[in-house]
């Protein structure tokens, strides 16, 4: 099969997976620096007690493990796809994380910030309705 006629579904496939693994490492990351704390300091030995804390989290772990699978998943899906389609459907992120929170996390999310969730949504339905490639290929 040639690149340039590659399926939207593959397109999709990995614009999902773009969406769960960058959520989802949001989400890890929130929950390790939630349970490390606010950093009391800035002297060097807060500094070093504070790296040693965020790199002895588990959860910050997934989170990087999250993170390097999105980006794994981003090279592969801009290696045929647009950067002009891609980056704006994975704003998809930005509706996916509110509602975590709210509802995994617990957070409070203010009538504006779900405005704007809408808003987003309502983007990424629009672009998601265009070809997801359009460079012509030599």
């Amino acid at each position: 099969m040639n690149p340039s006629q590659t399926p939207i579904a593959k397109t999709s496939i990995l614009i999902a997976l773009l969406v769960v693994f960058g959520s989802a490492g949001n989400i890890f990351f929130s929950v390790g620096m939630k349970r490390i704390g606010a950093l009391e300091s800035w002297t060097p030995a807060a500094l070093r007690s504070a790296f040693v804390a965020v790199f002895a989290n588990l959860w910050i772990w997934l989170g990087i493990g999250s993170m390097l699978l999105f980006l794994a998943s981003l090279m592969l899906v801009l290696s045929w796809a647009d950067f002009s389609y891609v980056q704006p459907a994975t704003a998809s992120m930005y509706v996916v994380v509110p509602l975590l929170g709210h509802f995994v996390l617990g957070e409070s999310v203010a009538g504006p910030r779900w405005v704007g969730v809408g808003l987003i949504s309502l983007g990424v339905a629009l672009v998601g309705s265009t070809p997801p490639n359009t460079t012509k290929k030599d």
